[in-house]
C-alpha cells in the first residue's frame, strides 16, 4: 500500500516537484491546509494546529509523514502534529533552536567562531541603542521573521532609528504566534526572559553568499548540495539562486566542517536544513548568517534539473524513517540550474502583468523553464505580502542550461518576453 504523506501548504509547483521523485508509487501525497491559511493574514498558531488536528482526525486511513517546505510558522507546525500522531521528525525543540535567531546564535557561539558579533535591541527603552560590541554597519532583525521582512541594513544612528521605528510597527505579527511555539518549551532562563517578539542586531558580513544543504538521519549530518546566492549589483536584494555553487572544494569542505557542529550541537535529526554562510574571498573568512531547519523548496527545481531529482526526496523519505538516498551531484539533464527572481526597487501600481498565454509560450519556447508571477494587475507593490525590505518581487523563473553562458542568455530572453506595467 502507498504511504500516506500530508504536506503542510502544498501548492503547485510543490505539488509538481514531488511527481518527480522516485519510487513515486510508494507515496500518497494529500494537501494539509492551504498556503494561504498559513502565511497570509494574522497567524494564530494555536489555531491552525487545532484546525490541521481536525482534517488529519477525519482521515480514514493511516497516517504515515506529515511535512512542510516553508517557513514558520509551518517548520514548528510539523514537529507539534508529528509528536501528536507518533510519527518520525525533527524534536520541536531543535527546530526553535534553529528558528530563534537569537537562541539560533547562542547555540552556534558554543562550537564555532564563524560568526559576527550579535546582541539584543531593547525596542522598550526610550532611547534605543545597538548593543554593546557590535559595530556599523550591522543588520537589524526580529528574533523571529520570514523572507527577510523587517530586516534592515543599517549603517548609522539615524537609519537605526528609523529601522527601529519600522520593526516596533510589524514585529507582533509573527513575535506573538512565535510565543505561542516557545509556550511549549521548558526553555533556558535566557531566552524564555527574551521572547518570540524581540529585536537583535548583528555586524554585517559580506562576501560570496552560499547555501549549504543537508540532513540529520540517524545522529549523523551529510550535507548534499551548496547553492551560490547572487544579489543585485548593490543591493542586499537576491537576483538568483544558482546550482551548483562556483566556490572552491576547500572552501565548500571547511562550511561543511562548520555545519556538522552546529547541527550536531543543536541536535536537529530526521530532517532535511539549510545553512546560509558568506565566504570574503580578499580574508578567506568564513561566517555563518543562519540555520533554516528544512530544505529550500526554491532550491528544487535546481537538484531536479542537475541531479535529476529534487531535494524534495530526502524529505521525504526521512519522515518516512526510510534512508535517504542522497546522490553525488549530476546525472541529470542540464549542467547549472537557476532560480531568478524578477524584481522592482520602487513602489507602484501594477497596470499589465504577463498573461497566463505568454507564461506558457515562455515555457514552451524554452524548455527547462518554469515561470511563476507573483504581482497582478491592480496589485500595489507595497501591499503585497511576505516581501523583503528594499523590493518587491514580481515573479520567479526556474531554469536549466548547459553553462553559465546559456544560463544568462536564456534568462534575458525570458525577461523580454514577460512584459510588467506600472502606474507610479
Amino acid at each position: 500500500m502507498p504511504r500516506n504523506v500530508f504536506v503542510l501548504g502544498l501548492d503547485d509547483l510543490n505539488r509538481r516537484m514531488l511527481r518527480k521523485l522516485p519510487h513515486l508509487a510508494q507515496y500518497r501525497f494529500h494537501p494539509l491546509l492551504s498556503l494561504e491559511e498559513l502565511r497570509y493574514g494574522e497567524i494564530d498558531f494555536d489555531r491552525l494546529v487545532a484546525k490541521a488536528e481536525t482534517k488529519l482526525d477525519a482521515f480514514d486511513w493511516r497516517i504515515d509523514a506529515i511535512i512542510g517546505f516553508w517557513d514558520f510558522p509551518v517548520t514548528t507546525m510539523v514537529p507539534v502534529l508529528c509528536a501528536r500522531y507518533g510519527l518520525r521528525s525533527a524534536s520541536l525543540e531543535s527546530v526553535v533552536k534553529c528558528e530563534h535567531k537569537y537562541w539560533s546564535r547562542i547555540e552556534q557561539r558554543a562550537v564555532i567562531d564563524e560568526h559576527p558579533p550579535f546582541g539584543l535591541v531593547d525596542l522598550d527603552e526610550d532611547a534605543v541603542r545597538p548593543p554593546p560590541g557590535v559595530r556599523y554597519p550591522m543588520w537589524l532583525k526580529p528574533v523571529k521573521s520570514t523572507s527577510a521582512a523587517l530586516a534592515f541594513l543599517v549603517r548609522d544612528p539615524d537609519e537605526f532609528g528609523r529601522a527601529v521605528a519600522e520593526i516596533r510597527e510589524g514585529i507582533d505579527r509573527l513575535g506573538r504566534p512565535f510565543e505561542a511555539v516557545l509556550a511549549r518549551l521548558d526553555l533556558p532562563p535566557e531566552i524564555g526572559e527574551v521572547g518570540g517578539a524581540a529585536c537583535m542586531a548583528e555586524e554585517a558580513i559580506t562576501g560570496a553568499q552560499v547555501t549549504v544543504e543537508g540532513c540529520g538521519f540517524g545522529g549523523e549530518v551529510h550535507v548534499y548540495g551548496v547553492v551560490d546566492s547572487i544579489v543585485y549589483p548593490g543591493k542586499p536584494s537576491f537576483l538568483r539562486y544558482q546550482y551548483p555553487s562556483s566556490l572552491p572544494g576547500e572552501v565548500v569542505e571547511r562550511m561543511t566542517g562548520i555545519t556538522e557542529r552546529v547541527i550536531e550541537r543543536i541536535g536537529l535529526d530526521s530532517t532535511t536544513f539549510n545553512i546560509e554562510f558568506f565566504w570574503d574571498r580578499e580574508s578567506d573568512a568564513i561566517n555563518l548568517l543562519e540555520i533554516n531547519p528544512r530544505h529550500s523548496q526554491s532550491h528544487a527545481p535546481l537538484f531536479e534539473y542537475v541531479d535529476g531529482v529534487p531535494n524534495h526526496q530526502y524529505m521525504v523519505r526521512l519522515a518516512l524513517g526510510l534512508d535517504p538516498e542522497l546522490r553525488p551531484p549530476g546525472g541529470g539533464e542540464y549542467n547549472v540550474a537557476a532560480k531568478w527572481f524578477i524584481r522592482r526597487f520602487t513602489d507602484g501600481v501594477v497596470r499589465r502583468a504577463p498573461s497566463a498565454d505568454e507564461v506558457a509560450a515562455v515555457e514552451r519556447e524554452l524548455p527547462g523553464t518554469i515561470v511563476k508571477i507573483a504581482a497582478e494587475a491592480g496589485d500595489r507593490l507595497s501591499e503585497l505580502p511576505l516581501q523583503d525590505s528594499y523590493s518587491y518581487e514580481l515573479g520567479r523563473v526556474f531554469m536549466g542550461a548547459s553553462d553559465q553562458a546559456e544560463l544568462e542568455a536564456r534568462y534575458e530572453q525570458c525577461l523580454a518576453a514577460l512584459t510588467f506595467e506600472f502606474d507610479e
